[in-house]
């Protein structure tokens, strides 16, 4: 699961509450501001690396306070940086980076107002609560697109459409569709009955409408996974 973060959300009747799921974030109208929770970052990394650990820092909204040489060729770069930015794979990018000779450490700093929105996953129309994330408002429309076009590569095809949407409130940003499986339900009416073919044809999209409706849709567990590092 993605690991907890709570938010501080003032409503518009000046209740403060505290918000650690996407499902119990008010509706936006009515709220008047969000504060996100920022940590001061550590983070050591060989000096030669320097410039590609302060792109990494910064594409994760981070906001650079100094630079301090801890030896010849290491050095230590202070962020401030928003905490959901760097608690589900941040770590593992700077490992990455410097081929394991780099190391994190961060404290809570304060919190601080943010443009968040809440960015839903729709499956024929039907929020997927379980893929709700808090996101900032900048990075929602590319995470969006991101997790609908990995879900569409992940979700087995089932015997009806499975359409994948993401939204903000009642604004769709991205939308893709996971076609049917084909039944050819007129393999045994030999011959040129028409007739007889297209009532069949008219049942099976009439039962395809009632499964879709109905249908349960089958998620695997990598597709969780996956969009857990989108």
């Amino acid at each position: 699961s993605t690991p907890s973060v709570i938010y501080k959300v003032r409503k518009t009747n000046g209740e403060v509450i505290d918000v650690d799921n996407p499902s119990k974030m008010p509706p936006a109208n009515l709220i008047q501001e969000i504060k996100e929770p920022y940590v001061t970052a550590y983070i050591i990394t060989p000096s030669d690396l320097i410039g590609n650990i302060m792109q990494l820092a910064e594409s994760r909204r981070g906001e650079y306070v100094s630079t301090e040489y801890i030896a010849e060729d290491k050095a230590k770069l202070i962020y401030v940086m928003p905490m959901p930015e760097i608690i589900v794979d941040f770590y593992d990018k700077i490992k990455s980076i410097t081929r394991g000779y780099g190391s994190l450490d961060y404290e809570f700093f304060d919190y601080k107002e943010s443009d968040m929105v809440k960015l839903d996953i729709l499956l024929n129309g039907e929020p997927f609560d379980a893929m709700s994330s808090i996101i900032h408002r900048d990075k929602a429309q590319f995470k969006g697109r991101a997790i609908v076009e990995k879900l569409k590569e992940l979700i087995p095809r089932q015997l009806f459409e499975v359409a994948i949407q993401a939204a903000i409130g009642n604004n769709i940003i991205a939308r893709s569709t996971v076609r049917p499986l084909k039944k050819h339900v007129t393999s045994k009416c030999y011959g040129g009955d028409i007739t007889r073919k297209r009532k069949l044809w008219e049942k099976q999209k009439t039962g395809k409408k009632r499964m879709k409706q109905f249908g349960k849709i089958q998620i695997p567990q990598e597709a969780f996974i996956a969009t857990l590092k989108v």
